[in-house]
């Protein structure tokens, strides 16, 4: 395996790394420059989403945001915002 060290405007961008994987530090970091552009949309795929930090959904589901304002409905009830 080749290891190469590409410079960008005289800094090292990696070091020890493979010329494929300085390749796709590149473009990930192309595409992050896109993504900060207003109204444009930069696709990532997977594995560069989550080398740019992006996490994994926990958002609720329909269902249970759907539920949860079963309680609240009942307190607008009780304080005469909707009739019962």
């Amino acid at each position: 395996m080749t290891t190469e060290t590409i410079q960008d405007d005289g800094e090292d961008l990696t070091e020890n790394a493979t010329f494929h994987d300085t390749i796709k530090f590149a473009t990930l970091r192309d595409k992050l420059a896109d993504a900060l552009t207003p109204g444009f949309q930069a696709e990532l795929d997977p594995e560069e989403a989550e080398q740019a930090g992006a996490f994994h959904e926990t958002a609720l589901t329909e269902e249970d945001a759907a539920g949860s304002t079963d309680d609240l409905t009942a307190a607008l009830e009780e304080l005469g915002v909707f009739p019962q």
